[in-house]
């Protein structure tokens, strides 16, 4: 599979938040300013691409040589927190703005389901550590453009006459519906 393949898969194809639908508790909870979306994204893709190198030579080096592939989720937990921890540390120095903005959901990236998701399925997939990490910068691009896209929809909903019993939540989980439409035809499921 050539580069640009993985790269456009994982970030339109199989967008990890509205195709495979993992990473769902950030989308929902910072994407309601572009500004929080994108340094959101951007933590959240620079996660990834470190955690795909590090986990791609954890699993090869270190688990699969030793016997070891059952510590796979552990492991793998291990690096995204670590990384996590990297970036709070860095945003907490360098942007204390959002730092604050980011809240809770910064230290949630550890616990995003679709860094784990998109480092086990790059060991599923046999990618090799060039196509896994072109793999995390995708899906983090992907995660990115997801963000993103919501928090420009619902900064412009802000001026829009939505009916009482849709502002808020209920808007949102339609517009995650629509989006999530729109992306599942790229992958042909609509």
């Amino acid at each position: 599979m050539s580069l640009f393949t993985i790269l456009i898969s994982a970030l339109l194809v199989n967008n990890f938040v509205l195709v495979r639908f993992l990473g769902i508790c950030p989308f929902m909870g910072v994407s309601k300013e572009v500004d929080s979306a994108i340094g959101m994204g951007l933590a959240t893709t620079f996660v990834m691409v470190v955690t795909a190198a590090a986990t791609w030579l954890i699993q090869w080096f270190i688990l699969e040589p030793l016997g070891l592939p059952f510590l796979q989720n552990m492991a793998f937990i291990l690096v995204i927190a670590a990384m996590v921890q990297l970036v709070e540390l860095f945003l907490h120095k360098t942007s204390p703005a959002l730092y604050r903005a980011m809240g809770i959901f910064l230290p949630l990236i550890t616990t995003n389901c679709a860094i784990l998701g998109f480092a086990i399925m790059g060991v599923q997939n046999s990618y090799s550590f060039i196509e896994t990490v072109i793999f995390g910068l995708g899906a983090g691009l992907g995660f990115t453009l997801a963000l993103v896209l919501m928090a420009g929809i619902r900064e412009d909903l802000r001026f829009a006459d939505i009916p009482k019993p849709l502002r808020g939540v209920g808007i949102a989980f339609i517009l995650a519906g629509l989006l999530s439409l729109a992306f599942g035809g790229f992958a042909g499921l609509v």
